[in-house]
């Protein structure tokens, strides 16, 4: 039997054509689940993430100012003290004051330490010792500032106030600089090597003078100070000298001998 042309040859039956508009029906009413989802979020939770957006933009651009702001200002307080040195350098103390002056307004920064440890040292310089030693004072006294800076400043103030202060009163001050191995023992040790010899303990600042003159780390003026003074209090702290002498000798010797001449052949 033909089948007529205007005949579909695989005709839909009814229950698919009912199942593929349930599927239809069903993905709307899903889609429509899913936007009345997103909106009851959005409707619930939009403004808080829209705000906590905002402020994490406003505090980035705030961070990013400040920063900005903070490298250029350490930019120009670096050209300042630039300035500054350069000013010192000419032995223009007035003019290196000035600058340095409007340096210490920038208070808790590093800048601002150095320029003072400057500007003390100007006074010194200048025979206004009590301005130095209250600049000192101030310094050492700083909880900002850094340690090395304070130490430094601790050891300036008693030398430049030594002569009014009392033997204990500088021992108190700098005897945990004046340890081997700390970087300010040989200026401290040597002042409360002194201290003490002001307390008549003899004991006790001759084998201090003895421990800087052995440290090869220090100055050779400070060590030959240092081992003239624990000489004239008894104890000996030439040893090393006499060693170093031995080895150049003994370096000289060798270096003479036949033995160790380089072979000619």
């Amino acid at each position: 039997m033909a089948v007529s042309p205007n005949e579909p040859s695989n005709p839909k039956k009814p229950s698919d054509k009912a199942a593929a508009q349930e599927g239809v029906f069903l993905r709307e009413v899903d889609d429509a689940l899913r936007e009345d989802e997103m909106m009851g979020f959005f409707k619930r939770y939009g403004l808080p993430l829209i705000a906590i957006v905002l402020i994490g933009l406003v505090a980035l651009g705030g961070y990013l100012w400040w920063e900005n702001n903070r490298k250029d200002a350490a930019d120009a307080r670096g050209e300042q003290f630039i300035v500054a040195l350069d000013q010192l350098e000419a032995n223009n103390l007035d003019g290196g004051d000035e600058k340095l002056a409007a340096l210490v307004q920038d208070e808790g920064t590093t800048s601002a330490v150095a320029a003072n440890l400057l500007r003390a040292g100007i006074a010194l310089q200048q025979d206004r010792g009590a301005d130095a030693i209250k600049i000192y004072a101030a310094v050492a006294a700083d909880p900002d500032a850094p340690q090395p800076y304070r130490d430094l400043a601790s050891v300036r103030e008693v030398a430049a106030n030594f002569d009014n202060m009392k033997p204990q009163a500088v021992i108190d001050r700098l005897k945990p600089l004046a340890a081997p191995g700390n970087p300010w023992f040989g200026v401290a040790g040597e002042l409360v090597g002194m201290a003490y010899l002001k307390q008549g303990k003899e004991d006790l600042a001759g084998p201090l003078f003895a421990q800087i003159a052995r440290d090869e780390d220090l100055p050779d003026s400070l060590r030959g100070r240092s081992r003239q003074l624990a000489g004239l209090l008894g104890v000996d702290a030439i040893d090393d000298v006499i060693e170093d002498k031995n080895k150049v000798k003994e370096g000289g010797d060798d270096a003479s001998s036949p033995k160790a001449a380089p072979s000619a052949e």
